[in-house]
This record gives structure tokens, C-alpha cells and sequence, in this order.
């Protein structure tokens, strides 16, 4: 009985001493990973700031795909939470919630990791930092915090320190997460083919020749020009934006094209103006749309054109196709929601659907 009480004692001092021991050991950690990332800083964030995408790239989640994951009423912006329990001791169970969010620059949360012997909070923060490049996004995915006394002997017989382990989690994160941005701004759908009337009227544009593969570089800076000219003769927009090709050289791998904004009313242009006012006349076309990035546009004529030739419409020998640009990349930063639709103009005597 006496070997008992001494046992006992025994082992209350070994736990009452590695109890000091690691109470005593400084927890602290203070980490932060950076990645840049090839999308706006507004498509990065909103991808963050709702908890319920977190589950496509988090990297808890190789860890152990089984845990289970409770979602609030609110899981976006300021008050936005969920939760979570898994068996697996490196994931536990704990909760998140947002403090603060500044939409496209920062957002601020806290995290809980409840353990047996009691809770250990943390402070995670995200910043999203414009680069040279409006393509791309710095991302920062930090956290600070002081270790419990369970995780502070748990660290003790890990291969690695508590800093090191969430640099490495943070790290497969913010990797994860630019594979699920890229792969979600590569998303299209090319819509069905249809005969359209489109109505023509009046336009401002300007006209430039370029290399097939250039015509994308191009086209920004000339129709920011067509703009920039509106915007100093205070000429009202009266439509969305769409671009001409006037010519095509497949031999040579060449095309002139013009940009243009559709206006009211006939424009006089002073002499010498690289912008002009041009008119488009009413014509019948072959319409189809892409959902996407533009540079499925070649898919998407290639498909227009196949469906010109299954029905046996004859293009116009005059009109030029055109595409009409019904989305603002300025206004929406992810390129799978820009709409375009793609006019191939044709003569055949059909009652066209009215668009």
C-alpha cells in the first residue's frame, strides 16, 4: 500500500513538474506566408472571405478529408463563421470568425482550437496587395498567438515547432488556393448557335492592322483610346463596346480591325482624329455567345461558323463579323463571367429571331 502512495506521488510531482516545465516555455508565434497570385485582388479575396470555398483548398483538409464541417447562417464578411471536428489530432476540433473586412485589401479573423483541458485562440490575418501587374494579387496569410499548455507538449515530441508546422500548412494553402482561382477564371461555355437581327446604328472607332495572336494586346489600348475621345468630346456611350474585323489574311496570319462604341447620332470628327464615326447597317447573323475568357473566342467562331454551314447559310459577301462585348472586365474581374457575344452577318432570306 505504501509502494502505491509512494508511486502515486510520484507521479504527481513528474506532472506537476512537466506541468511547470512547459507552462514556463515561451508559445508564442508569429507567421506569415506570401504568394502572388495571377487573378485580380477582388476574385482572390471574395474566394476568401466566404468560409464555405475554404474547403476546396485548405490544406487541413489532406489531412483529414473526414472532418466534419458546420457552417453559420452568415459565412461571408464581417461576423461570417463556421466550424469543425475531426479525430485527427493534428486538426482537432475549433471554429473561425471574421473580425474585419475591407473588401479586396484585408480581412481579420479569429480562430479557436478547443482542446480537453480548454481553448487556445489565435489572431489570422489576409492581405491582398496590388502588383505592377492589375493581373496579379499578393496575397499574405499570417497568424499569431501563444500555444496552450497541451499544444506546448504535444510541439515538444513533434518532429517540428509550431511556427514551422503553420508555415508549411500556410504555404500548401495559398498554393491550393491559386490553383482553384486559376481553374475557376478557366471556366467557359459556348452557348448554341442562332440566326439574330442586330440593329446597326452609329459608331465611334478606331482602326489598326495586327497579327492574329496581337489582336488581344491591342485591343485594350485602342478602345481605351475610342473612350478617352468620347469621354473629351463628352460623346454618351449608347451601347456596349464591339470590334470589327474589317479584313482577314489568313495567308499572312494578319488582320485589321477596328474598335468601337456605339453612339446615337452621326459624329463629325476634327481633321486629322484617329477616331472617327462610322455606320453599321441592320443585318441578319449568325449569333453565338461565350461565357468565359476571351481567349476561347477562336473556339467559339470555329463553332459559329460550323453552325453557319450545318443549316446552309451563306455569309454576307459585304458585312464583316463582329463581337459584341456585353461585360465590362472592369467591373467583373473573373474572366468566366465576361459575356461576348460573336456576329457572323449572312443573306439568306430567313425570319430571324429577335434577340
Amino acid at each position: 500500500m505504501k509502494l502505491l502512495k509512494y508511486l502515486f506521488f510520484l507521479i504527481l510531482i513528474v506532472v506537476i513538474g512537466g506541468a511547470i516545465y512547459f507552462g514556463t516555455q515561451d508559445g508564442t508565434y508569429d507567421v506569415a506566408e506570401s504568394k502572388v497570385i495571377d487573378a485580380p485582388a477582388s476574385l482572390v479575396f471574395n474566394n476568401v472571405n466566404d468560409f464555405k470555398n475554404w474547403q476546396s483548398w485548405g490544406p487541413w483538409m489532406d489531412i483529414d478529408p473526414e472532418m466534419k464541417i458546420t457552417y453559420a447562417e452568415k459565412t461571408t464578411g464581417e461576423g461570417g463563421s463556421y466550424s469543425w471536428t475531426s479525430d485527427n489530432i493534428e486538426v482537432g476540433n475549433g471554429s473561425m470568425t471574421s473580425l474585419k473586412v475591407i473588401p479586396n485589401k484585408e480581412i481579420e479573423q479569429t480562430i479557436t482550437f478547443n482542446t480537453p483541458i480548454g481553448d487556445s485562440n489565435s489572431n489570422v490575418t489576409w492581405s491582398f496587395e496590388p502588383t505592377d501587374n492589375p493581373a496579379q494579387t499578393k496575397v499574405t496569410w499570417g497568424m499569431k498567438g501563444e500555444q496552450s499548455l497541451l499544444e506546448k507538449v504535444f510541439m515538444a515530441f513533434s518532429d517540428e515547432d509550431m511556427e514551422s508546422s503553420i508555415k508549411v500548412m500556410f504555404q500548401e494553402g495559398l498554393e491550393n488556393l491559386d490553383g482553384v482561382v486559376k481553374k475557376e477564371m478557366q471556366e467557359y461555355v459556348i452557348s448554341e448557335g442562332s440566326v439574330s437581327q442586330y440593329g446597326g446604328g452609329f459608331y465611334m472607332y478606331n482602326t489598326t492592322a495586327a497579327k492574329m495572336e496581337e489582336v488581344g494586346l491591342k485591343m485594350g489600348p485602342l478602345m481605351g483610346q475610342v473612350m478617352g475621345f468620347m469621354n473629351t468630346q463628352n460623346i454618351k456611350q449608347a451601347g456596349s463596346p464591339f470590334t470589327i474585323y474589317n479584313q482577314i489574311n489568313p495567308a499572312q496570319n494578319s488582320v485589321i480591325f477596328s474598335a468601337a462604341i456605339p453612339v446615337k447620332e452621326k459624329i463629325n470628327t476634327p481633321e486629322g482624329s484617329p477616331v472617327l464615326n462610322g455606320y453599321m447597317e441592320p443585318v441578319t447573323a449568325v449569333k453565338i455567345t461565350l461565357k468565359g475568357d476571351y481567349k476561347n473566342l477562336q473556339e467559339t467562331y470555329s463553332k459559329g461558323r460550323k453552325y453557319l454551314q450545318q443549316n446552309g447559310y451563306t455569309p454576307h459577301p459585304t458585312a464583316t463579323m463582329f463581337e459584341v462585348y456585353t461585360t465590362d472586365p472592369g467591373m467583373v474581374p473573373n474572366p468566366a463571367e465576361w459575356i461576348t457575344e460573336v456576329y457572323l452577318p449572312i443573306v439568306n432570306p430567313v425570319a430571324p429571331s429577335v434577340d
